[in-house]
């Protein structure tokens, strides 16, 4: 289903991977329709060419995929969309979403009592509108039943890919990976890619002390008694205060301030993983792991490698 101002990649993605797996002896047919039969000018503002409208379809459909597109107010409020993919639920044997599109999927009904993703940006946004979509903010995509439902963007590669595996087996599934340079299955979640939750503005001057205090230093011995202390408060009546502020413990806050400190060290310079977690205030580098696997899903070395350039070591050199 595609309709005006959806994300290019989540129309392309998923058909890429369809139509690739057709290479290798699926029998795929693929095909896009909008709501009036006619091309879509995608947000990046190139035109897809569609197959038809929702009527040109078969009876019964094989997958339903459903992109999406931001802002996801749009999509929700055109109501000849939410009425012709809703009717295509019904008509079809599973039901995927990408990115923003669960929002689609969410105003049909069809997530209500479900698990499901989206992009980690807007989790808390399709939680908040449909409160009974059980909302997942870390994995590149969920299945629940016959509905699936993908992370942002490229997740719902991931997730064709994964649909492919269930129809033809993990050995053309593969082969299809291999071909369009992907991974079968991504490693880590999207945290990895998500700014982690940010705290609440403290209004409580103790509060604001204490939070100013762990920022400056985030190397010091900020236990949970000595931050009371500095700010004058007992432990409990802080960590009472910090919750209701903050959204977090003080020790959580201090957690998050370390690990946005070896984020910074460890995608702007050099230094080895044990330079890194004493520099950020981890104290050793086993601590700073396991925080990193806790909470990105992947390990300080993979997370430098990641997100610090997109040349490899040694792939590329300057001609002397």
């Amino acid at each position: 289903m595609a309709f005006d101002q959806v994300q290019l990649l989540d129309v392309t993605g998923p058909a890429e991977v369809f139509t690739t797996a057709n290479t290798y002896g699926a029998h795929y047919d693929v095909r896009i329709v909008s709501v009036t039969g006619e091309d879509v000018r995608t947000s990046s503002g190139v035109r897809v060419g569609v197959d038809g409208d929702v009527e040109s379809l078969p009876e019964r459909v094989g997958t339903l995929v459903v992109p999406g597109c931001v802002p996801w107010q749009r999509a929700v409020a055109d109501r000849e969309l939410i009425d012709l993919t809703t009717a295509l639920t019904e008509r079809s044997r599973r039901i995927a979403s990408v990115c923003a599109g669960a929002f689609v999927l969410a105003e049909t009904g069809v997530l209500d009592g479900r698990r499901a993703a989206t992009h980690w940006e807007l989790t808390g946004e399709l939680a908040t509108a449909y409160p009974k979509v059980v909302v997942q903010a870390d994995p590149v995509f969920v299945r629940d039943g016959d509905i699936a439902t993908s992370a942002g963007v490229t997740a719902g590669i991931d997730l064709s890919l994964a649909l492919v595996e269930e129809d033809h087996g993990s050995d053309l599934a593969r082969s299809v990976a291999r071909h369009l340079v992907v991974f079968m299955a991504r490693p880590g979640g999207q945290s990895q890619f998500s700014v982690r939750m940010a705290p609440r503005e403290a209004q409580h001057p103790a509060v604001r002390q204490a939070m100013n205090a762990i920022a400056a230093d985030p190397r010091a011995d900020c236990t949970p008694d000595g931050i009371a202390r500095h700010v004058g408060l007992s432990s409990r009546h802080l960590t009472r205060l910090f919750r209701n502020e903050v959204g977090m413990t003080p020790g959580q806050y201090l957690e998050s301030v370390r690990l946005e400190a070896a984020q910074a060290l460890l995608e702007a310079g050099n230094d080895s993983v044990d330079v890194v977690a004493e520099e950020a205030g981890f104290g050793s580098a086993e601590t700073m792991r396991r925080v990193f696997q806790v909470t990105l899903g992947v390990a300080p070395t993979a997370y430098r490698a990641r997100f610090r350039t997109t040349a490899p070591q040694g792939r590329f050199q300057l001609s002397p």
